[in-house]
């Protein structure tokens, strides 16, 4: 005698045309299976074969718990709930993905439908495609490691010795989570190399919340980084607002000029570092914090804790590994990169190669830069909007810069230029001339090409005197350069 469940499925069919309704459930692609509450197969549909490869004779009057006894379908009658969930055949070695679902009759499980396809294609892909990103990320990784740099690094431009040292104790500590204290002059970059941290380290994905302390009036200060609540005080927003420290959560948070902070601040900040939590202005509730912190400033931290202007134990919370950016000045050998990558920034969609006069570059070389690469920029910027040509002369640069004498170099320096001392060379001199001669040597060159090889119009655009230019190709040896054979 059939069991209850097919005896119902057979009324409820009676009303369609039975060939008909087994031939819809026999052209579904998915496995349709259905079951009584003791688990024995009622209904299998050709899918059942084509997929398991069992002939659905063999299965039907058969019990589930017996053949696939952790079959999802068997838990679906366990607990009368509906569920969609991937699992494994393991009778037959197929991955499957399903939709399970049970049958009632007054409010009684008597039997449930199984509706799943074979997935093990996709899963089998899916595993190929993981197995390829690992190999793609190991192989990133080991180009990394050769190159020294991460690529979020990239906007770094420049190959001096101590910058790239710089650069490859920021890349090791961008995969801590350390405090970072970022030192160096006004413009040196320190704001770019704080987002190239961020962007390397494992909060990438979350966000980088900057603040300019200098830039904010001390009595703003506080509720900018700690934010409020409503009525904290006169004009406070309604609802409050959030401050940069609950901004920064999960992510990083970038205190730039943390030399500017008054005393009064530096002790609610040293709070919140050291205990990973703050109140809100006005509110009571503790919120809790998940963040990194990256510091930055130009000023001496060290003398200004002699003084009493800084607190010490807050410089130590910062000071984890600080990284010292060498200002431009020593670092003339990158001006030449630097300058290349603001005239192509600078350029936009124009399709002209602009060209820097060989006097425009010995003043580059001979200028000390107090405003380091932003005051570079600022000039690239001023000399590409007033050209008349392709080529930027001397009197296309600001005026303070043109009265410099770029032949013959004054070597005075300011007197906060203390970390001089620090650059371990007697070589600088020669170090200079040997990258200024390098490239005059590409500017000459690249010169006779643009001019397709046409000598007169190559002085045109250098700037020199006819002496000059042969002089200088007999000097740097492009001869071949200039009769077109290289």
């Amino acid at each position: 005698m059939r069991k209850e469940p097919y005896a119902i499925t057979m009324d409820f069919i009676q009303k369609w045309d039975q060939n008909l309704l087994f031939e819809i459930l026999d052209n579904i692609h998915d496995v349709v299976l259905v079951l009584d509450s003791n688990t024995t197969i009622i209904y299998a549909n050709e899918a059942y074969a084509s997929i398991l490869g069992i002939a659905v004779c063999k299965v039907i009057g058969r019990r589930l718990d017996t053949i696939e006894p952790e079959a999802l379908a068997i838990e679906c009658l366990r607990t009368g709930q509906a569920f969609r969930a991937p699992g494994y055949i393991a009778s037959v070695g197929i991955e499957v993905i399903g939709h399970m679902f049970p049958l009632k009759k007054d409010g009684a499980v008597i039997g449930c439908v199984a509706i799943f396809k074979n997935i093990s294609e996709q899963v089998a892909l899916s595993n190929e495609l993981q197995r390829t990103k690992e190999v793609a990320d190991y192989l990133r990784e080991q180009l990394d490691q050769h190159e020294g740099l991460p690529a979020s690094f990239s906007e770094y431009i420049g190959q001096n010795p101590r910058l790239r040292d710089v650069l490859k104790l920021a890349a090791k500590v961008a995969l801590t989570e350390s405090s970072v204290l970022i030192r160096g002059e006004s413009g040196v970059g320190k704001g770019v190399l704080a987002t190239a941290i961020h962007n390397s380290s494992k909060r990438k994905d979350k966000p980088l919340i900057k603040v300019n302390c200098a830039a904010i009036p001390e009595n703003l200060l506080e509720s900018e980084l700690f934010g409020y609540e409503e009525g904290a005080f006169s004009g406070a927003r309604k609802g409050g607002k959030m401050g940069k420290f609950e901004m920064a959560h999960g992510g990083t948070l970038f205190l730039d000029e943390i030399g500017d902070m008054s005393m009064a601040m530096q002790a609610k900040l040293l709070q919140v570092l050291q205990e990973r939590e703050l109140e809100r202005l006005g509110g009571t509730r503790t919120i809790q914090l998940d963040i990194r912190v990256i510091a930055a400033t130009n000023r001496n931290l060290e003398g200004m804790m002699d003084e009493g202007a800084f607190r010490a134990d807050l410089y130590y919370r910062l000071n984890i590994v600080p990284l010292f950016i060498p200002p431009l000045d020593e670092r003339k050998d990158d001006i030449f990169s630097l300058a290349q990558k603001f005239i192509k920034k600078f350029a936009g969609n124009k399709q002209e190669k602009t060209m820097l006069s060989l006097d425009v570059m010995h003043i580059f070389y001979s200028y000390e830069w107090p405003g380091n690469i932003r005051e570079l920029q600022n000039v690239i910027e001023h000399a590409n909007i007033v050209r008349d040509g392709p080529v930027i002369e001397v009197r296309h640069l600001p005026a303070y810069l043109q009265s410099v004498d770029g032949r013959n170099k004054s070597h005075h320096k300011d007197e906060h230029r203390h970390k001089k001392v620090l650059s371990g060379t007697h070589c600088f001199k020669d170090a200079v001339k040997s990258t200024v001669d390098k490239v005059e040597r590409e500017l000459i060159k690249a010169a006779i090409v643009n001019c397709n090889y046409n000598r007169s119009a190559a002085i045109k655009q250098l700037g020199i005197s006819r002496k000059a230019f042969y002089n200088k190709v007999q000097r740097f040896n492009l001869q071949d350069e200039l009769d077109g054979k290289n």
